[in-house]
């Protein structure tokens, strides 16, 4: 018998987050451990009357890719996930990951030269999504592996997934609606905001938010959600922040991480851990170096690291930023092969400062 809270995220991924139409063509990307939710998921397009095109993932082909492929090869596009990206109306993603280190010492250099090659690519799917010409999301069925990184047991773990996502909830759908809500009244709030002052023990930074826009992450995208997030003006940025919890990025733990800004620009960048690696990836391109997102976490039911971008980011009482690629529908104009988050805690006195006005304050909103 199916676990219900597997139904029930089945159900928010294609009622809510993509809100399927008949006809519409959808990409269900997945690994094998996922097996039930992809399943149920498949089951619910079909409901909603759109045709469902299953792409299965191996994970072991990721580092075979990045270990024997020529140049040539890591430039290379398949048709068929152009074809998604650039003409169906949706893609809903789940990972399930056996082991979370797969890449972790993979030549980055690969790594790097496949993500260029992506560059316009993902520059055209952010922009079918801005207007929801393409509506995708993208979420994680428990495993071992990430149940370890978490520092819990396989139960504690699921417990945790379909908890932040509401899939324990009498009413999932409802939940998220209510999240939209709430965070629909700190978004109005500012729009037409001009300057942003972020202080407490782990960060002095200003930037500006002029002609920018808010969005409300509320489930559409990332499932587990819970952030408002931004893009700032590119060259506004100045000061410094250190990162409360470890960076991963393509399989590679950075730990300690500090940046400095001048003028928008990282020009000044330390960590404790895989310092190299994180001046590499800053080296990706040029506008590697530049902000791509400014982020308040709301999630109040994302309480702890995990070491899980999809989840870290949203933990209520922190904010993120996160280098190179920022997104069309904030405004930004920044482009990247890289867009790499980074989480700092707010709870401690940490405050942020629009135009004057306290907005944030120890992890609470003021307005």
């Amino acid at each position: 018998m199916t676990d219900p809270r597997i139904t029930n995220l089945a159900r928010i991924l294609v009622q809510y987050s993509t809100e399927i139409q008949p006809k519409d063509r959808v990409a269900i990307i997945g690994e094998p451990p996922a097996d039930p939710l992809i399943r149920e998921v498949y089951r619910e397009v079909l409901r909603a009357g759109g045709h469902p095109h299953l792409a299965l993932r191996f994970e072991d082909m990721e580092y075979v890719l990045f270990t024997e492929a020529s140049e040539d090869q890591l430039n290379y596009i398949s048709p068929f996930e152009r074809l998604i990206l650039e003409e169906f109306e949706a893609m809903i993603s789940v990972r399930s990951q056996s082991n979370t280190r797969l890449l972790t010492n993979v030549d980055p250099t690969q790594q790097q030269i496949h993500a260029k090659a992506r560059t316009d690519l993902y520059a055209t799917y952010t922009a079918r999504s801005a207007t929801r010409a393409f509506k995708w999301v993208g979420t994680l069925f428990p495993t071992q592996a990430y149940a370890q990184d978490a520092e819990m047991s396989l139960e504690e773990f699921e417990d945790y997934v379909y908890s932040t996502t509401y899939a324990d909830s009498e009413d999932p759908i409802a939940a998220w609606l209510k999240v939209h809500d709430e965070q629909q009244r700190l978004v109005d709030w500012l729009a037409g905001k001009k300057h942003v002052e972020v202080k407490g023990p782990e960060v002095e930074l200003t930037l500006s938010i002029e002609g920018r826009t808010f969005v409300n992450s509320d489930g559409k995208r990332n499932m587990p959600s819970g952030e408002i997030f931004t893009s700032p003006v590119e060259e506004s940025v100045n000061g410094w922040v250190r990162y409360t919890y470890p960076a991963v990025l393509r399989g590679r733990e950075v730990e300690g991480i500090e940046l400095h800004f001048e003028d928008g620009k990282v020009v000044k960048a330390s960590a404790k851990k895989n310092e190299g690696y994180l001046r590499k990836m800053l080296d990706t391109d040029p506008g590697a170096r530049y902000l791509g997102e400014f982020a308040v976490g709301t999630n109040k039911k994302i309480n702890r690291f995990i070491k899980n971008i999809l989840f870290d980011e949203k933990i209520g009482g922190t904010i993120h930023t996160a280098v190179g690629y920022g997104f069309p529908e904030a405004g930004s104009v920044n482009r990247s092969a890289i867009h790499w988050d980074m989480i700092c805690d707010m709870r401690d006195g940490g405050q942020i400062t629009v135009d004057g006005e306290l907005f944030y304050e120890s992890g609470e909103f003021k307005i």
